[in-house]
This record gives structure tokens, C-alpha cells and sequence, in this order.
């Protein structure tokens, strides 16, 4: 895969109480591009972070509709990634 594409797959982490809970199972949860696939999502988490990735699970999320000043209006659509890394081995996602 490009270089270039592989420091373009992640758009950051995703860093909430629910997402914190599952690094006790070495799992991270990450936005990406909406276009990317899970070999493009698994090589990019191993050649930034320096892990073996076990195992990619990937989500879309619809965007919610909001309503302001009476418009009716419509968030953005993403895509998320559930990546699971090899026993022993960690991401720090604060520092990301």
C-alpha cells in the first residue's frame, strides 16, 4: 500500500468511557476514512504504531439530524474501526 494512504486511513482516536473500557480486552477504537477497508485499516495501525493487529472490526455511523432555528439539517456520516491487538502489546492513544 502508498505511504502517503496508509498516514491518510486514520483520522484519530476515539477516546470516551465506553472506548476505555475495552483496552482491558487490547482493543482501540479509531474514526477513519469512510472509503478505507480493514487491510488498508490493519497495515496502517501496524506500520504507525508498531503492533500486530489481531483482528479489524469496522462500523459505518449514520449522521443524526438536527434540528436549528426550525432548518432541519444533517451531521456527517464516518466510519469507525474496533482494532484488536496481539497480547501484550499497547497503543497510547493520549499522545496520538
Amino acid at each position: 500500500m502508498n505511504q502517503e494512504k496508509v498516514l491518510k486511513v486514520l483520522l484519530g482516536p476515539i477516546v470516551s468511557e465506553k472506548t476505555t473500557l475495552s483496552t482491558a480486552n487490547n482493543q482501540y477504537v479509531f474514526k477513519v476514512r469512510t472509503d478505507s477497508n480493514k487491510r488498508e485499516i490493519s497495515a496502517a495501525v501496524e506500520t504507525l504504531f508498531g503492533v500486530k493487529v489481531e483482528g479489524v472490526t469496522t462500523s459505518n455511523v449514520k449522521g443524526k439530524k438536527k434540528i436549528f432555528k426550525g432548518k432541519v439539517g444533517r451531521r456527517v456520516n464516518w466510519k469507525k474501526a474496533v482494532v484488536k491487538v496481539s497480547e501484550g502489546q499497547m497503543i497510547d492513544v493520549s499522545a496520538s
